[in-house]
């Protein structure tokens, strides 16, 4: 297995040269654990709605590993935030390969990843390219809350 914390630094790198990152997106990478959001996304204590992926033990043992979107317990109407977004975007989501969406506790949807990618980095920054279509609706969303 890669030196999973480089992996991590490079899709960090990654993202922050990408054409759409600006001054509204943060990032939180604890060496092993990345989670992309918008500074009105409520996730400045990592509760908040926010993009997330993670290789630690568990993930390397089971060789796979999720990414997925939450809304934890900062997000203001968590519950009512998560069942409207999943109604404006619950059929797109469900059409992307591989995703799921829940809709329980903080889970809104998860895709798990195979850890036998070359370019894993690579991998990871088209899945959050991906989500990230989610924005406009998370952003409208929050804005009604």
């Amino acid at each position: 297995m890669k030196d999973v914390k480089n992996v991590f630094r490079k899709l960090e790198k990654n993202l922050k040269q990408s054409r759409w990152f600006d001054e509204n997106w943060q990032i939180y990478n604890r060496g092993s654990y990345l989670q992309l959001y918008k500074t009105n996304w409520h996730n400045d204590n990592q509760g908040g709605v926010h993009f997330e992926t993670y290789i630690e033990a568990a993930q390397i043992k089971q060789k796979a590993f999720p990414i997925c979107l939450h809304a934890e317990e900062d997000c203001p109407s968590q519950a009512l935030f998560i069942q409207t977004l999943l109604a404006l975007e619950g059929e797109r989501i469900q059409r992307w390969k591989g995703y799921q969406t829940d809709g329980t506790g903080y889970s809104i949807c998860q895709k798990t990843l195979p850890l036998n990618f070359k370019n894993l980095e690579d991998r990871l920054l088209h899945e959050l390219n991906q989500l990230r279509q989610l924005e406009p609706a998370i952003d409208q969303v929050l804005s009604t809350l």
